[in-house]
């Protein structure tokens, strides 16, 4: 099962892949992290990115990066092709889960994109 994350321009940027490990690929079939127990968020690199709960991606301070459709409150654009999705890096050594913040009504700063590249290896 595939899950689209837009960006808070309603615009697609990559997809939770449930069926390959929990995975987020970006379009371009990059995978640039993955769903970790207690709703984590860690890239391929180790690193925490935040986490995504009920729809919404969140940065470690609790702002919004992006949401699924289900969550959207803005029109949300067509998701592009799932092009072919690269060959997933080895998981590094996962720093420690950070506690979690109050979660935020504002969005980030930081574009979705931005967001999920910082966990490539």
């Amino acid at each position: 099962m595939k899950e689209t994350l837009y960006d808070n321009n309603g615009t697609p940027v990559a997809y939770l892949d449930k069926d390959d490990g929990n995975t987020f690929f970006l379009w371009n079939g990059v995978p640039v992290a993955y769903l970790d127990e207690d709703y984590a968020v860690y890239g391929f690199n180790g690193m925490q990115l935040g986490w995504y709960f009920n729809g919404y991606m969140r940065d470690l301070k609790g702002y919004i990066v992006g949401f699924n459709k289900q969550s959207a409150s803005i029109v949300v654009k067509v998701s592009p092709v799932i092009s072919f999705k690269m060959m997933k890096p080895v998981k590094s050594i996962k720093q420690i889960r950070r506690i979690k913040p109050i979660w935020k009504r504002n969005n980030s700063a930081t574009c979705l994109s931005q967001f999920l590249a910082s966990g490539i290896k």
